[in-house]
């Protein structure tokens, strides 16, 4: 059903950019000729284009709020605030990322000879 929804958006989504380009920005709407007193004339397609810019927007606005309810569902209702891993799993202090000698404490410990540093080459 998600997957519907979301096929669904996109086809809604392409047709409110279609019809918000077909609209003059004046408000003058398609502008293609035919008599006044045709079925589609200039107002008429301005109306038809204004009322569908409308529904269209209704329609993906609420699209996404099911979308988005449907996806708060999907994943158990809760937000998970770990950002990808636990505090008991935080890297070391002394921890190099660049797979040097560890940081000598502060407390005297004699320093790594440049033998033992990989970068020192």
């Amino acid at each position: 059903m998600f997957l519907f929804f979301t096929v669904l958006q996109a086809i809604v989504a392409a047709a409110l950019v279609a019809v918000i380009l077909m609209q003059r920005s004046e408000g003058g709407g398609l502008g293609i000729g035919g008599s006044p007193s045709g079925m589609m004339s200039a107002r008429g397609a301005a109306d038809f284009l204004t009322r569908s810019t409308k529904w269209l927007a209704v329609l993906f606005v609420v699209l996404s709020i099911v979308l988005a309810a449907m996806a708060v569902e999907g994943a158990g209702g809760t937000v998970d605030t770990t950002l990808g891993g636990d505090a008991d799993t935080a890297p070391a202090a002394d921890y190099d990322p660049l797979g040097g000698a560890p940081a000598a404490p502060a407390g005297g410990a004699e320093p790594a000879t440049p033998s033992d540093d990989p970068l020192a080459e």
